[in-house]
């Protein structure tokens, strides 16, 4: 059986919607294993929670932080 690269089997959408908002705090980053202070937009999902996503600005991977529902 194949299956589509970034295709999810079940649950929500992926796709998310960008607010013209955006978000400077902390988001742990995974390959840092810490929290880093960083800058970011704010994007909703499909399920209605807002998340912060930006880079860190030690090691460059993606950082998310979630932020709550949106209203």
């Amino acid at each position: 059986m194949l299956a589509r690269v970034g295709a999810q089997s079940s649950g929500g959408d992926w796709r998310q919607i960008m607010t013209a908002e955006t978000y400077k705090g902390d988001a742990y980053c995974v390959k840092c294993k810490e929290k880093r202070d960083f800058e970011g937009t704010v994007k909703i999902s499909d399920s209605g929670r807002r998340m912060a996503q930006g880079i860190c600005p030690v090691c460059g991977t993606k950082v998310n932080r979630i932020l709550g529902k949106a209203q």
